[in-house]
């Protein structure tokens, strides 16, 4: 085979050694180990460098590797992730050295491709959004800690109203720890939107007010306090980062378009800053048009991908890449799988809720939605939406252009004629043709 990439080498990550191969000719030990140490990673880029590596081709699991490909393409080398699964292990290969020296071979022969990272920008932000979701997940814990409390003292709070982290629930729950006692004072405390009544409240909070169980309440209470502080300082480092990209479009020349989905039901634990105005000044079209969309899914999928849509050549890479399109697997001519690959991609999962979402909608999308609904079930329904909406966010942001939903009355008009069509194909196949009143005449051959 051609060598590609003379000067390649592999790296094998590991949690405490690294091991590193160079060519046979760069070196009279071609193979070292580094620790994990900054000091011994500052180490093997010079020695790299010291060798004329250009390019390396690194394989790891879990986040090792993040430290050393900082430093390395902060020197300046060329750096590429290889995912584990796509370097299968060769019968007698079984050493990390034998490993390293694998990857700097196939790196030369141009035979190995590299993971996707975005830009250094939309790391920091992928960063500051993922703090965030563990964030709000161990906020949760806490959340269901509180009414576990509760639901040993027998105060059937949450059955009263929907949410114990509302309002109405966090004035009841704070008025309790403050020593208050009587069910008709603490229900007065109700926001006036409230849908159950002072008197169900009032009921709801008769109870056992055992001591351990009110501690266990106060500390739960205090926790979820700390935790949604934490959210809202992750929220002003978002805010920062955002302000940190270039401007793609002037709010004061080319307003926001007008939010065209109404009032809908406010997300849990929703970002304390305006999103909408610093994502569409960034991206230059507006995303939360596309049925389905929030600003929080948006936020996700941009922290995920970025706003360079080049490393993926089309939209059905993009696709691809996501985990939403079939995964064909063919044997003897025969299609035998199409079930779409399973990859932990949390774009891919916001694709997913926001096609959720979408079917929900009078839309185009929707209808597509409840036609895939019926015809595949409700799981490949949402995967079928989720591409479809994949590839129309590929192209809003490749080609800049602003997305016009065509209407769900459109859209069924379509498929109707698509369906005519289809049917007057197939009538002439067999000898027929179809009229305009739907009726099968036989034609003369």
């Amino acid at each position: 085979m051609q060598v590609v990439n003379p000067n390649a080498a592999g790296i094998d990550i590991g949690s405490e050694v690294h091991y590193v191969a160079v060519p046979p000719d760069r070196d009279p030990e071609p193979v070292r180990s580094f620790k994990c140490f900054t000091a011994d990673l500052n180490r093997l880029a010079d020695w790299l460098e010291e060798c004329g590596i250009e390019t390396l081709a690194m394989e790891s699991t879990g986040v090792y590797w993040i430290p050393l490909y900082q430093i390395l393409e902060a020197r300046g080398f060329e750096v590429i992730l290889v995912n584990a699964r796509h370097v299968k292990n060769v019968p007698g290969r079984k050493s990390d050295v034998l490993d390293c020296q694998w990857l700097g071979q196939l790196h030369s022969y141009g035979l190995l491709r590299g993971s996707f990272r975005p830009e250094d920008r939309v790391c920091v932000l992928r960063s500051y959004i993922r703090q965030r979701d563990n964030l709000v997940k161990s906020a949760g814990s806490h959340i269901q800690r509180m009414q576990k409390a509760l639901e040993q003292m027998n105060i059937q709070l949450h059955k009263a109203i929907t949410d114990i982290t509302g309002v109405t629930g966090m004035r009841i729950i704070e008025a309790i720890l403050n020593g208050e006692r009587d069910p008709f004072k603490l229900a007065q405390l109700r926001h006036y939107n409230a849908r159950s009544s002072q008197e169900t409240i009032a009921k709801s909070l008769e109870g056992d007010w055992r001591e351990e169980h009110l501690f266990s309440l106060r500390q739960e209470f205090e926790l979820y306090g700390i935790f949604r502080q934490k959210i809202a300082e992750c929220d002003q480092k978002i805010e920062l980062c955002l302000n940190t990209f270039e401007s793609k479009v002037d709010p004061g020349q080319k307003s926001l378009p007008k939010y065209k989905h109404g009032n809908k039901k406010a997300r849990r634990n929703p970002p304390n800053l305006d999103l909408r105005n610093p994502l569409y000044r960034m991206i230059g079209v507006d995303l939360v048009a596309i049925d389905g969309f929030d600003v929080v899914t948006v936020q996700t999928i941009i922290s995920e991908v970025g706003l360079d849509m080049t490393p993926w050549p089309t939209e059905k890479h993009f696709a691809s890449w996501l985990g939403l399109c079939p995964n064909n697997k063919v044997t003897g001519g025969r299609v035998k799988d199409t079930r779409s690959k399973k990859v932990v991609n949390r774009a891919s999962c916001a694709f997913r809720m926001a096609a959720q979402a979408a079917g929900k909608s009078h839309s185009a999308l929707g209808g597509y939605y409840r036609r895939m609904k019926i015809r595949l079930g409700p799981s490949q329904a949402i995967t079928a939406t989720a591409h479809k909406m994949a590839r129309i966010f590929y192209r809003i942001l490749k080609h800049g252009v602003d997305y016009v939903d065509p209407g769900l009355h459109d859209y069924e008009q379509k498929y109707q004629q698509r369906v005519l069509n289809n049917l007057k194909k197939r009538a002439r196949l067999l000898g027929y043709e179809l009229t305009q009143n739907h009726e099968l005449r036989a034609t003369v051959s």
